[in-house]
């Protein structure tokens, strides 16, 4: 196109018709208002240390890369330094900045020409003093920076899941940005765009170290609280001015609209809360990191005992304790912040083979959902979780066969099966399967749930988790941590701590859902204390030993089983003055009776 000399002078003084002539000529629609005052915000930042964060899609890092371009043409001596959290992101910026050059006519004298340096992560403008510098380079968060200077820093989303999931990833991020003051010129500026990846977002820890925050969530406010989560008692009101203005001014009028309607019309927004689950949406698209009641995610990870478990027996008595000898320090954790795994303080050394075991499976047709299960097992009130995964095939051969396989390997009695879907479809498919595969395990259809799903997951699980009544498997949180890092929607840590009585809150809970099921099938026995369950134990010993069919005091193959309940006493010692012939014909009368 062909621009006039007034146009051109406008857009080297304002950068809103700047990028409004960029998206003219790359083919784009006009800029929306939002996008405008993105551009405004960029020209004129209330601080040379700035965060601006905007929902996903906005085009914050176009706008970002078109604003480099017009310092650049402004003052061709600027240095630009641009950081994400790949490189090949950051590469994809600077191909873009240079695209802009290429493609605007009036900046054909700024052009990298054949003495400047051109590669694909950094180039000169043409024309300018030599210098060790680049007018533009780009780089990974984990890359080489050290020793580069610049006028104007763009971080460009070096927040994202695979750098910020665990609190160890998350403060080697954080030591990561520190370098960023010691390469930027006097007088420079450090502008971080991004979208929170979660609620102890790198953004937050920044606001703390003297940043201003600007956000530009996709809808406005909904109600008066989700307006106050915007306004921090140290940080002021973080909301764009174009969006807190036209709410305050008329908050019904407002409330839950699009900011950017014509781009994020209300179908397409809802299309998305529903992809991404109410947590999801909050953090993703209306940057709401201030998720930090603990009564609204109930569910924490301290309250579980995590150890190396066997597949076979256990001990009879857990003690557990959050003290700092006990966390795991070596375990990936991906839950809110201050919850963290930890190891049990004791454990008896009496161990026995496990009372029952179960794998509960909560199915799915073939879609985004999984089929998901978990092996749990019994023993003296608690809970032993020995695996949990899932599956995205649905209800696909290969699905049915690993599953079989899996409770076959773990010598379940039973294969319970969550009725919803299919009106008990699943298990009939599983059953031929587990009939060939493992042809002595039961498959049972599971009892119907009636309640709000949140509620009922939420229900069954704190109880049971805050009793400290359910033992993990190390190997479960080392194998989900793998699932995290390739989504983190379908990680059982994920959705155990970002769950609440939110209807909607996840986007996928099979997983939490599937244990759940299964530590409902154990509520009844839950209650059991360990004393009690040691008695029992005794006493059902004590009756195999008296039965006829052993003969009398008959000790069977594994002589220590009861030796063990008292490790250090006899075995005849535990039943010293017990007349074992009267104690038969009690226990067999009473049975009668």
């Amino acid at each position: 196109m062909n621009w006039s000399t007034e146009q051109i002078a406008r857009a080297k003084e304002d950068f809103r018709v700047f990028l409004f002539i960029v998206w003219k000529e790359i083919n784009l629609p006009n800029p929306t208002p939002i996008q405008y005052d993105i551009a405004k915000t960029l020209q004129n930042p209330p601080s040379d240390r700035l965060i601006l964060e905007g929902f996903r899609g906005v085009a914050k890092s176009f706008i970002a890369c078109a604003y480099c371009v017009w310092l650049l043409w402004r003052n061709p001596v600027l240095k630009v330094l641009i950081v994400s959290a790949s490189k090949d992101r950051a590469d994809a910026n600077a191909n873009f900045i240079r695209r802009i050059f290429m493609t605007l006519p009036f900046l054909e004298h700024l052009r990298p020409d054949k003495n400047s340096r051109n590669t694909q992560n950094y180039f000169d403008v043409a024309g300018i003093v030599p210098d060790i510098s680049p007018s533009i380079k780009s780089a990974g968060i984990t890359g080489q920076i050290t020793g580069t200077r610049a006028d104007y820093l763009l971080a460009d989303d070096v927040e994202v899941p695979n750098n910020s999931g665990t609190q160890m990833q998350r403060d080697k991020l954080n030591e990561a940005v520190k370098e960023f003051d010691a390469i930027l010129k006097p007088g420079g500026q450090i502008v971080y765009l991004g979208t929170p990846q979660n609620e102890m977002s790198l953004y937050n820890e920044l606001q703390k170290r003297g940043y201003a925050c600007i956000i530009y969530p996709i809808i406005y406010p909904e109600d008066a609280k989700s307006r106050q989560d915007y306004i921090h008692d140290i940080y002021g009101d973080r909301l764009a001015p174009i969006i807190a203005e036209k709410y305050d001014r008329n908050p019904e009028a407002y409330a839950g609209y699009p900011t950017d309607p014509s781009r994020f019309p209300e179908e397409e927004i809802d299309s998305r809360r529903l992809s991404y689950g109410k947590a999801g949406f909050a953090l993703q698209f209306l940057l709401n990191t201030n998720l930090s009641d603990t009564e609204k995610y109930p569910l924490k990870v301290a309250d579980l005992i995590v150890t190396s478990l066997d597949n076979n027996e256990s001990s009879l008595v857990w003690s557990w304790a959050n003290g700092h000898a006990q966390r795991h320090q070596d375990l990936p954790c991906v839950a809110l912040k201050g919850d963290y795994f930890y190891a049990p303080l004791g454990r008896s050394e009496d161990t026995v083979k496990y009372t029952t075991g179960i794998m509960y499976i909560d199915p799915s047709g073939r879609g985004s959902d999984e089929t998901a299960y978990v092996v749990l097992k019994f023993l003296n009130g608690y809970l032993f979780l020995l695996e949990a995964g899932g599956y995205k095939e649905g209800y696909s051969d290969p699905v049915l066969r690993n599953l079989a396989t899996k409770a076959k390997f773990y010598n379940v009695n039973k294969i319970v099966v969550e009725p919803n879907f299919g009106n008990g479809m699943f298990a009939q498919l599983l059953r031929p399967v587990v009939q060939e595969v493992y042809p002595y395990c039961a498959v049972e259809d599971a009892k119907s749930a009636t309640a709000q799903k949140e509620a009922r997951i939420i229900d069954t699980l704190e109880p049971v988790m805050m009793r400290h009544k359910l033992i993990v498997n190390k190997q479960v949180i080392i194998d989900d941590y793998k699932t995290y890092e390739k989504d983190p929607k379908y990680s059982l840590v994920y959705q155990m701590t970002r769950l609440s009585r939110d209807k909607g809150a996840l986007a996928h809970d099979d997983r939490i859902d599937a244990l759940a099921g299964g530590v409902g099938y154990f509520l009844d026995v839950l209650s059991m204390g360990e004393e009690t369950g040691i008695e029992e134990l005794q006493a059902e010993q004590l009756e195999k030993w008296l039965d006829p069919d052993y003969g009398v005091l008959y000790v069977e193959p594994d002589p220590d089983k009861i030796k063990q309940l008292h490790p250090n006493r006899k075995v005849a010692e535990d039943f010293k003055g017990v007349n074992a012939l009267n104690s038969y014909y009690f226990r067999r009368n009473n049975h009668r009776n």
